[in-house]
């Protein structure tokens, strides 16, 4: 027998959805600068930005899997028009970086609807998207940050890229994703 744990009508509930239309925006977005770089053979950057819609995805899927956990009903958005003309690669970062920023705001607004909604289970699941938040923000203002002191070498954001790595690997505290992380 299932229970529900949350308000169907609640704004935390609603605020969730909407956040599930946002984190697959940003998928999209993130595989259209991907391209962009895979078409500037850029590689490296192409599968930094790669790596990042996957990660957008399993967040949307993060969300997903809260919801039927709490017996939730679940729509699968459709998503906005990405864009896809850029002209210089810093161009792109700026846009991820207002993109995270943007993300960022959206789930400081779902951990305080939590909150006063004393929703406590809510509120606790928010915690791991705010930590999440900080580290995307950070390595966007990195990036950027490296894209621009480059003086338009490329290559030298590449072997940046190269010689940080590819992240610190599979989070052990991430909630469990809808259909498995990939």
């Amino acid at each position: 027998m299932s229970t529900s744990t949350k308000k169907p009508h609640s704004k935390f509930t609603e605020l969730l959805h909407t956040q599930v239309r946002n984190e697959f925006n940003a998928s999209q977005q993130y595989i259209a600068l991907a391209v962009w770089f895979d078409k500037e053979d850029l590689p490296q950057l192409a599968k930094f930005f790669y790596a990042q819609a996957l990660e957008e995805r399993n967040h949307a899927m993060i969300i997903v899997q809260y919801l039927m956990d709490n017996d939730q009903p679940v729509n699968i958005p459709s998503i906005d028009e990405v864009r896809n003309d850029f002209s210089k690669a810093a161009e792109l970062v700026e846009l991820a970086l207002k993109q995270e920023k943007e993300v960022t705001s959206d789930i400081t607004t779902l951990a305080k609807a939590a909150r006063d909604e004393d929703d406590y289970q809510g509120e606790q699941f928010m915690q791991w998207f705010l930590k999440e938040q900080v580290e995307e923000v950070s390595s966007m203002s990195t990036l950027l940050n490296v894209i621009k002191r480059s003086n338009g070498n490329l290559f030298d954001v590449e072997a940046h890229l190269v010689r940080e790595g590819g992240g610190e690997g599979a989070d052990p505290t991430m909630p469990r994703v809808a259909g498995g992380a990939v």
